[in-house]
């Protein structure tokens, strides 16, 4: 180091991811990852401004340690499988304390890691739980998919079929995810996950309630305390926050739309027999009421198939970003823990080279020491080389510290990366597929009442031509008009007369004589 002046800190003003203010040194920003070697006394060094001794000290160390593994994942990601996981199968047990549904999970490889090619176990969903813990556990800066939830939007029994689809779907989407990253499917804990026949014995060696809590609190402690949060990250928990809202949103409408729909469905399954019903006292009406139940028949179903499709297809995907924007979170908040943890090992750097820099201008004539007949000289020399230990010890904390930042930051990247890319496959994918099934229902109840309406009027014509064809009776009093008519009138009959009367019956008797 040539002086004090070139030091990346002065005092009360560190610089990289842990200075409580200033500028970061572009050497130790951790998102700039290099593979350079950084002198990490020169960049901390807190002499005072233009004294050459105050870099008296001259330790170069290398950030080397963990920046090899950060090439880990450019390195794997050559899209090169040879770890296939299936899970199916669903089996319902029954024991005196409980009744559970374990799925069969076959594992198909062809790494050497692993004794052989094929593995079939059965896990229930406590061991899917397991591995994400641990995974979380051993991975805090990766992403870690999210593992569905317990319950249905309708309360569905967890033994129906029904949900035991969707579970089974939903496992295999998380273990599909987790193969498929390449980082979390070599961890080991996957290992056991595929082949153990059991992890009851694994399952104990788990985190307790207390080391989860403990992280939790360093975690939301983090996000308090840390002074020099970058802006990408800051930035990153914004879209978080408001990408989980939006999907939040989504998920509510869609509740909202499923109970709607399930109300809808049931009043046209009591509307349908009302018309059969109607139809059996309307033998004139029969056709059209039969007609009209047909139709609310075909709706009702088309609805039904509606309903099932926006709960089981469409609803699992927008839960599951929603947990992957809380698990997104989660990660953040690791991220800020490290950082801080970091922060905090530089600001006690700071203080013991200050302590260091005080002790050469300090009168130890008054110190403990001297009081107890120690030389003030002998005195300011033990204390220096305390703190040159000290500072030796932080500085070698720094430099582990610095790395764990780095590789938070490049792992969280990737991750990230990745995850948009799921993102807008999934979205544009579920969406798609909401946009077709709603065309399909409305297409299939638009059918189902036009050949309600021709059925309607087919027969109503039948109807209507077979009344003019139906011969109609004359009535007694109406003339034929079919028959000729003579076009002289009949003289009309004179009145008898009593003489008339006697007369034409004695010309009649002479007549007959």
């Amino acid at each position: 180091m040539a002086d004090g002046t070139d030091s990346g800190f002065s005092e009360g003003q560190p610089s990289g991811p842990g200075g409580s203010s200033g500028p970061i040194s572009p050497d130790l920003d951790p998102l700039n990852i290099t593979t350079s070697t950084v002198d990490l006394e020169e960049s901390l060094d807190m002499g005072a401004e233009g004294d050459p001794k105050a870099a008296g000290d001259d330790i170069t160390v290398f950030t080397q340690s963990s920046l090899a593994g950060l090439q880990l994942d450019d390195a794997l990601a050559s899209d090169v499988h040879d770890l296939f996981v299936t899970v199916d199968d669903p089996e319902k047990h029954i024991t005196n304390m409980e009744s559970y549904i374990t799925y069969r999970v076959t594992t198909k490889t062809t790494r050497s890691d692993y004794d052989s090619h094929e593995y079939v176990v059965r896990r229930r969903y406590q061991d899917f739980l397991w591995l994400r813990e641990r995974l979380e556990a051993t991975n805090p800066t990766h992403l870690i998919p999210p593992l569905p939830e317990k319950h249905s939007f309708r309360r569905l029994d967890r033994f129906s079929p029904e949900f035991l689809k969707t579970r089974q779907a939903a496992l295999q989407k998380f273990l599909s995810r987790i193969v498929d990253h390449p980082t979390l499917s070599f961890n080991e804990n996957l290992t056991i996950f595929l082949t153990a026949k059991e992890l009851a014995s694994h399952r104990k060696q788990a985190q307790g309630i207390m080391g989860k809590m403990g992280s939790s609190m360093r975690s939301m402690a983090a996000g308090y305390m840390m002074k020099n949060r970058s802006p990408e990250y800051a930035t990153m928990q914004e879209y978080v926050n408001t990408f989980g809202a939006k999907m939040g949103t989504i998920d509510r409408i869609n509740q909202r739309l499923l109970k709607e729909m399930t109300d809808y469905e049931q009043d046209l399954r009591e509307f349908g027999p009302v018309f059969t019903l109607w139809s059996n006292s309307e033998t004139e009406l029969a056709p059209a009421m039969l007609g009209m139940a047909a139709g609310v028949e075909k709706c009702e179903k088309a609805l039904e198939q509606q309903i099932s499709d926006q709960e089981h297809v469409f609803a699992p995907p927008v839960k599951e970003y929603i947990l992957y924007a809380e698990a997104m979170k989660a990660v953040l908040k690791r991220r800020d823990s490290i950082q801080m943890e970091y922060e905090l090992t530089v600001e006690e750097l700071n203080r013991k080279r200050n302590d260091r820099e005080q002790l050469k201008m300090s009168d130890q004539s008054y110190s403990l020491g001297a009081f107890m007949g120690k030389d003030p000289e002998e005195v300011r020399q033990q204390k220096r080389t305390k703190l040159d230990a000290q500072i030796e010890e932080l500085l070698k904390q720094v430099e582990v510290s610095n790395d764990n930042v780095e590789c938070a930051n490049a792992d969280l990247k990737a991750d990230l990366e990745r995850w948009h890319r799921n993102k807008r496959r999934d979205v544009k994918e579920v969406f798609s597929e909401l946009c077709d099934r709603n065309i399909q229902y409305y297409q299939e109840c638009l059918s189902a009442w036009e050949e309600t309406l021709q059925e309607i009027n087919q027969k109503s014509e039948l109807e209507t031509a077979s009344t003019l064809a139906t011969p109609t009776s004359s009535c007694p009093d109406t003339p034929n008009l079919a028959t000729p008519t003579s076009s002289v009138t009949p003289p009309l009959p004179a009145t008898p007369t009593k003489e008339g009367t006697e007369g034409g019956a004695s010309e009649g008797q002479e007549v007959t004589q």
